[in-house]
């Protein structure tokens, strides 16, 4: 890798229109709001960023718009959704011109799962075939690698550096870190940010970091300096607005989460809805405790 991307990296929310249709202008102001928060890193195109729904076109001048707005000043990371190698490849090689540190890539995720020497032989290719890095986006329950699985391909596979680890089992996520000690471990785990960085995560790519990239930094940073007590306060409020965001259009409520504080109005694209009255409501309470709506955002714990 040309780049080894640690800490808060945000998965992107994608700026969609009322008609559906991205606004790409959009995206700038989106990352400068990042790099403000002191985040790391971004990514685009994955979950949040409603990628499974991005055609190909769509998909380049997404990835675009975001290497030319971030301007070289943090890494990128591509978010690949797809359910095929054909199509995970043909992603890959759409971003491949562009200053991208890495490919994050799901397991394919059809109604039918692929099994082990399957998803192996789907990373191989991958990884043959663009000459890109690649970091397995292990979230989809039904197509979920363990750790003995993801610790092979990353061993069979050298270009496959590391694994975004989601789902709430914060045991799977310590095996892992044990297993692969060299590869680079991501917490997707958004309820436990403040654990899986005293286990050791690398890094962290989750919505709650969209959501509230401020606190998220400043709960990486207590962490790092060993300050537990601020850690620990900010764990609680962060989980408090986790608790008020994830649901089936968790996209939609982390958007609006985004425009609350200040980013230009977007919409989930359809059929997701917009975050529900109630969801709005419990959204800017905990935004609110956490200083994200007064300027407040470092001193959110204090």
């Amino acid at each position: 890798m040309k780049v080894r991307p640690t800490g808060v990296i945000p998965p992107m929310t994608t700026p969609f229109r009322k008609d559906g249709e991205i606004d790409t202008k959009l995206v700038a102001p989106q990352v400068d709001w990042m790099i403000g928060a002191g985040a790391h890193g971004v990514a685009a195109g994955g979950s949040t960023g409603e990628g499974h729904t991005l055609d190909h076109e769509e998909y380049r001048d997404l990835m675009t718009a975001t290497v030319e707005a971030v301007r070289g000043r943090i890494p990128v990371i591509a978010g690949i959704i797809v359910d095929s190698t054909r199509d995970a490849i043909r992603r890959g090689k759409l971003v491949r011109d562009m200053n991208v540190a890495a490919l994050q890539v799901t397991p394919v995720h059809y109604l039918f799962k692929p099994d082990d020497e399957a998803m192996v032989a789907h990373f191989r290719a991958m990884a043959d075939e663009t000459g890109m890095p690649i970091i397995i986006y292990n979230v989809v329950p039904w197509s979920y690698l363990s750790p003995a699985l993801l610790t092979r391909i990353m061993t069979e596979v050298p270009l496959v550096v590391g694994v975004k680890q989601s789902a709430g089992d914060l045991k799977l996520f310590a095996d892992l870190m044990m297993m692969a000690p060299d590869k680079l471990i991501y917490s997707a785990v958004d309820a436990l940010m403040y654990p899986s960085y005293t286990l050791g995560a690398h890094g962290s790519i989750a919505a709650i970091l969209t959501a509230a990239p401020h606190a998220s930094v400043a709960l990486w940073d207590a962490v790092k300096s060993g300050d537990h007590p601020r850690a620990l306060a900010l764990h609680k409020k962060l989980l408090t607005l986790w608790n008020a965001i994830i649901a089936d259009n968790l996209p939609a409520c982390t958007r609006y989460a985004q425009t609350l504080q200040g980013l230009p109005k977007t919409y989930p694209r359809a059929p997701m809805p917009e975050a529900s009255p109630s969801q709005q409501a419990a959204t800017r309470k905990a935004l609110e405790a956490l200083g994200a709506l007064d300027g407040r955002h470092t001193e959110a714990a204090e």
